[in-house]
């Protein structure tokens, strides 16, 4: 099925299980989501190295608790 493009007004969607789910692809979204909200280089640094602390669930749980309320994760 072919549809037009739907705007998307509300948080931003990733699905974990796709190619955005990746643990490199969500250490850059946390880069970039960062960058956008204005995250001085510390906190960024600390974000990423926390991130990279354990296993996969560890990186999306970090993920999730610093970005949250701007991003839904979906499994």
């Amino acid at each position: 099925m072919i549809r037009k493009k739907q705007e998307n007004y509300g948080p931003y969607v990733i699905d974990l299980t796709g190619p955005q789910g990746n643990a490199f692809v969500l250490l850059g979204y946390a880069k970039q989501f960062a960058r956008q909200l204005r995250f001085d280089d510390e906190l960024k640094n600390k974000i990423v190295t926390e991130m990279q602390e354990n296993d996969y669930e560890h990186l999306v749980q970090t993920f999730d608790k610093y970005f949250g309320d701007y991003v839904i994760l979906e499994r």
